[in-house]
């Protein structure tokens, strides 16, 4: 979705959730009404956190791979992109990581952080990271669910736009974010896997 390829140490994505700690999340959820999406706040570092996140960089890193070279990621590849693009700092008390749940059934992910306030043409700005659904649930509206509770989120960090870079190839997360009135701008971070930047003005 975003622009880091997938990364799952060790091996494949389950096929079906683990069984979810007891704690309670650290926000109340949030309900998109009649769809039976909800998203809660839940540490990054939480075992399911943990999980989703590698079933997120498998996903786009096989897509990149394929596309690329006819091949889906190793798990070393994952390692080390786990590694090299650590999701930590999707924590207060600059940032947050959700988690989304439809009908019960844990479904998808996705995080916010704020950005530096140095960062060229963007100030009070949060950066969308991380946003996935598992393919099981997609078309179902989890990403529209998803990007609500984002923007709520970076609302309460006090950010008063989003912004986020994305791959070419990653067609159906740009298509999802022009939707939602992300707007391509010119580029403000660099990479191998940054080929598009977008913007959304809150409030």
């Amino acid at each position: 979705m975003t622009s880091t390829p997938r990364a799952q140490a060790g091996s494949r994505a389950p096929a079906s959730p683990a069984t979810e700690p007891t704690t309670e999340p650290t926000r109340e959820p949030t309900r998109e009404p009649r769809t039976g999406w909800t998203v809660a706040a839940r540490p990054v570092d939480d075992p399911v956190s943990a999980m989703l996140l590698r079933e997120y960089l498998v996903d786009v890193a096989d897509r990149y791979y394929q596309l690329h070279e006819e091949r889906d990621s190793t798990p070393e590849e994952i390692e080390q992109a786990l590694t090299e693009m650590p999701s930590d700092d999707l924590a207060p008390p600059r940032g947050v990581f959700l988690l989304a749940h439809h009908d019960g059934e844990l479904a998808g992910c996705a995080g916010v952080r704020l950005m530096d306030e140095r960062t060229p043409g963007l100030t009070r700005a949060a950066e969308l990271k991380r946003v996935y659904v598992r393919p099981a649930k997609r078309g179902l509206g989890g990403g529209a669910a998803l990007l609500t509770a984002v923007e709520t989120a970076a609302g309460e960090l006090g950010a008063e736009r989003i912004a986020l870079d994305t791959r070419l190839d990653l067609v159906e997360a740009r298509a999802l974010y022009a939707r939602h009135g992300y707007r391509d701008v010119p580029p403000f971070t660099t990479g191998p896997y940054a080929e598009v930047w977008m913007v959304k003005e809150l409030g």
